[in-house]
């Protein structure tokens, strides 16, 4: 029999639960690149195109009992992307689009593809907004991280998140590293394993995309 598959939580705890014994430093414990493309044209931001590289841990917990016999890798994968997709949903997509207090929310992700390259699992997704942002040239804040902290979600390069070329000639952006204070570090580093998630520690450790964007010629 085909044994159930965990959540993407579930992989990330079992994750914890090991590296835990291995180490006294508690946080994070898994780590994605991500890379972002800002989709949107002359008048408005539609949404996001990601691309999510896991640590070779992390793909090998998610491939772990998983049938990759080369007749059943595809569905293998196509399961594993969906079942990660389900289980960012109610975490926000791990995605945080603000202005102001204001945050933005998503429709349902229905492309999610999952590849394997030399070892590391990479999802990719597109992840539109409920509705159309027309800008006016107030700022905007992105950031992608597990509010949790178990997962490093970090772009590497200022060039990992960029703008459509529809939407480029409109929007000038600043990457924001965090800055925790030595307390905050103190707190992340001390969490018992199994403490309840604080869901606002990840941002304190997140990056933020301070972008603006204004109008454009009228599309036709």
């Amino acid at each position: 029999m085909h044994p159930i598959k965990p959540t993407f939580r579930t992989v990330l705890v079992t994750l914890l639960l090991w590296l835990f014994c291995q180490s006294a430093v508690a946080h994070p414990h898994s780590w994605i690149d991500t890379k972002t493309q800002i989709l949107g044209n002359s008048q408005a931001i539609d949404g996001f195109k990601m691309e999510w590289t896991f640590d070779r841990m992390t793909t090998a917990y998610l491939f772990d009992g998983e049938d990759m016999s080369p007749e059943h890798r595809q569905q293998t994968l196509n399961t594993i992307s969906a079942s990660v997709i389900d289980n960012m949903r109610p975490s926000h997509d791990f995605t945080y689009l603000d202005e102001g207090k204001h945050s933005f929310k998503y429709q349902q992700v229905t492309d999610a593809k999952l590849k394997e390259v030399k070892g590391k699992a990479i999802l990719s997704f597109t992840l539109l907004l409920k509705n159309p942002y027309l800008f006016d040239g107030k700022k905007l804040a992105l950031r992608i991280f597990d509010p949790s902290y178990y997962v490093d979600m970090s772009w590497r390069a200022a060039s990992d998140v960029q703008f459509a070329s529809t939407l480029a000639p409109y929007c000038s952006s600043s990457l924001i590293e965090p800055h925790p204070t030595a307390s905050q570090v103190n707190k992340a580093m001390s969490i018992p394993v199994d403490a309840t998630p604080d869901t606002q520690l990840g941002k304190v450790f997140t990056q933020t995309l301070s972008f603006s964007c204004k109008h454009g010629p009228l599309l036709k």
